[in-house]
């Protein structure tokens, strides 16, 4: 069906088969949750992904095994693959034959090789992609800001950094002649992602928007954040791309684009269900939608088992991270009032920036049992 709503005028931009922007149709993608140097799992999963309906599927590469494995995976889909680089952004240069769009994180790029200057790094990957007739997204995550951005505004103020770091990051490539961009603004509260998308679309209305909420959770609540701020932006013409981000099992990440296309349909016929702001009220978990950065399946049983153990608070306004990998967890954990994120072999339990301890994932909830305890006796 199609929407009655005006989409903002942006450009086009080719990602293999597909395209975003200046009117296409809005695209559905999503991540591959298993590490990316199991071939079976990894391929396992973007069969799933692409029997749902995917548009694009991103998978995370972190290590030369991982570079090397998806030269084999890329073999057995047709889907246009993204590629999610971590710090080390000079394996866009090993992969990029395999791929149709590199994405990369100016907060993650600002850390990796500190003294050789940002632009230097974006002119590389700029360079990569262009001899690789690939697309780049600039992706900036809440947690992972440019402390440079972040130190020019007010500690009070999230939305800012975010906005002007990925606007730094497109005038870099628009200088560098690269045009085949879209840019991402990602957090976990709907509201913020409503504001910062917003704000990007007022002043660069000419580049595609990538929607999405991080770390939204497990369904319901995670589809419900996500509804929200979906239906908040694509319901005024912005977005060309999304992706619903879930806490789920491996097998059923299919549920991200089945819910995704739900949404867009939805919107395109009017059937709105939000309402016009997201107030979190009450206990919040945020946990992430698990990729091949998560180093013990156990994450996901143990994001469930979270919300089980905490119901008992739920009508206490505190907000629960719980992460799965080394990469965004220590950063994205900090503005949690509890935070969990996930290593091998432990749990990394914090109070807000401080690390309480390191626990086995058997012990770890009955320390944060204990916490919530703590923190629902200040409330009464």
């Amino acid at each position: 069906m199609t929407s009655t709503t005006q989409r903002n005028a942006t450009r086009s931009v080719q990602i293999g088969g597909t395209t975003i922007g200046n009117g296409h149709p809005i695209a559905v993608q999503s991540m591959a949750a298993t590490r990316t140097q199991d071939i079976a799992a990894t391929t396992h999963q973007v069969k799933l992904l692409e029997a749902a309906g995917a548009d694009i599927i991103r998978v995370a590469i972190d290590s030369r095994k991982d570079a090397d494995a998806l030269a084999r995976i890329a073999d057995t889909t047709e889907t246009p693959l993204s590629v999610d680089l971590q710090e080390n952004y000079r394996l866009a240069a090993t992969v990029a034959p395999y791929l149709q769009k590199i994405r990369y994180n100016p907060g993650h790029l600002h850390h990796h090789e500190r003294t050789r200057p940002v632009r230097d790094k974006v002119a590389f990957l700029a360079d990569t992609a262009s001899a690789n007739d690939c697309a780049i997204r600039i992706g900036v995550n809440c947690g992972s800001v440019d402390p440079e951005q972040v130190d020019k505004f007010d500690p009070t103020d999230s939305i800012s950094p975010m906005v002007a770091s990925a606007l730094e990051h497109c005038e870099m490539l628009d200088s560098l002649g690269f045009t085949r961009y879209c840019v991402s603004l990602k957090d976990s509260d709907p509201n913020k992602v409503i504001a910062a998308n917003k704000l990007f679309a007022q002043q660069r209305p000419d580049v595609p928007l990538h929607l999405g909420v991080t770390e939204a959770g497990m369904p319901p609540d995670g589809i419900i954040k996500t509804r929200i701020a979906f239906e908040q932006l694509i319901g005024i013409g912005i977005g060309d791309t999304i992706r619903v981000s879930l806490t789920l099992p491996f097998d059923d990440k299919g549920q991200e684009i089945h819910v995704g296309k739900e949404i867009l349909e939805d919107i395109a016929t009017g059937r709105y269900r939000s309402v016009p702001e997201f107030r979190s009220e009450g206990i919040n978990i945020i946990s992430c939608p698990s990729c091949s950065r998560v180093e013990n399946n156990a994450f996901v049983d143990l994001a469930m088992k979270v919300r089980e153990v905490t119901a008992y608070a739920k009508q206490h306004s505190i907000t629960i991270a719980v992460m799965g990998c080394r990469v965004n967890g220590p950063g994205e954990t900090d503005d949690a009032d509890i935070g969990l994120w996930c290593a091998p072999t432990f749990v990394n339990l914090k109070r807000g920036p401080e690390l309480i301890g390191k626990f086995s994932y058997d012990e770890v909830l009955d320390r944060l049992t204990a916490e919530v305890d703590e923190l629902v006796s200040t409330y009464t």
